[in-house]
């Protein structure tokens, strides 16, 4: 593999094949690791509209992805795929990141390749928590695409296409940084009806998300000190105007703390 890391990025998004996709991401960020992949180059990245998805899961609307009870294996499976298609959205969100915003002005040049260093890395890990997911369905006898699913990652990318603020505002900083207000939770139920297994999935993908969030709050003020920006004040503005209803407390201030979010960033934009 060679040439452009932009470029690079952009065809994991032109992959459907779940696997496919996992495997192109890992490629791609142990060759810009290794030094194969030049750039970023200053000519435009071609990038599609949507990301390629398989024909499953069903796309449905968010109010129809059922919820199941814990206690019985169909209720964790049902909750492990809902976790997996995060995760395999979530590769699309940073490889379009690296690709969409890799050579955006307000990066200093000299730091571009930091910028890329971590979107990519932050794929890796998204593509191995896929696989890892996709494992525990399969030891839960069924797979990925088995459950309808929701598209609500991808609208939110769609929504933030034009401005890296608002990507990272949006994506690591409010997305991600729900997860952290959640998944430990998920992890207690899990343990509870004795699923260890599942819960050692969601774990891992818990500790590593912190650092995806604190990504995004350390380019996000990259962004707002090349602009003369207050980063508090253009988080709060962005998320108001790109980011539909509310934050959902309780939040997981202690993880939030840890990523680099204080509350003052998110508790002003909660709903009551």
């Amino acid at each position: 593999m060679n040439g452009d890391v932009r470029h690079a990025a952009a065809s994991v998004l032109t992959l459907a094949e779940p696997d496919a996709k996992r495997r192109q991401a890992r490629a791609v960020a142990a060759a810009w690791r290794s030094g194969a992949l030049s750039g970023p180059g200053a000519d435009p990245v071609r990038l599609p509209e949507r990301p390629a998805r398989p024909d499953r899961p069903e796309q449905v609307a968010p109010g129809k992805v059922r919820r199941r009870r814990l206690t019985h294996q169909a209720g964790r499976f049902a909750l492990l795929h809902a976790v997996g298609h995060i995760e395999f959205n979530a590769i699309d969100l940073a490889f379009d990141m690296a690709a969409r915003f890799g050579s955006d002005p307000r990066l200093p040049a000299a730091r571009r390749k930091a910028f890329i260093s971590d979107w990519l890395s932050v794929g890796d890990d998204e593509a191995r928590h896929f696989q890892l997911v996709s494992e525990r369905l399969k030891a839960l006898g069924g797979a990925y695409g088995d459950l309808p699913a929701h598209d609500g990652l991808w609208a939110a990318a769609e929504a933030t296409s034009d401005d890296m603020a608002a990507r990272l505002a949006v994506a690591p900083m409010v997305l991600e940084a729900r997860g952290l207000d959640v998944t430990p939770g998920m992890i207690d139920r899990l343990n509870s009806v004795g699923d260890a297994d599942s819960a050692a999935v969601l774990a891992i993908i818990y500790r590593e998300e912190i650092g995806h969030v604190a990504a995004g709050r350390r380019w996000f003020d990259v962004v707002c000190n090349s602009e003369g920006r207050n980063a508090q004040d253009h988080f709060q503005t962005l998320v108001r105007q790109r980011f539909k209803g509310l934050l959902k407390p309780p939040f997981n201030q202690a993880a939030r703390a840890s990523a680099g979010l204080p509350a003052s960033f998110y508790e002003p934009l909660a709903s009551r």
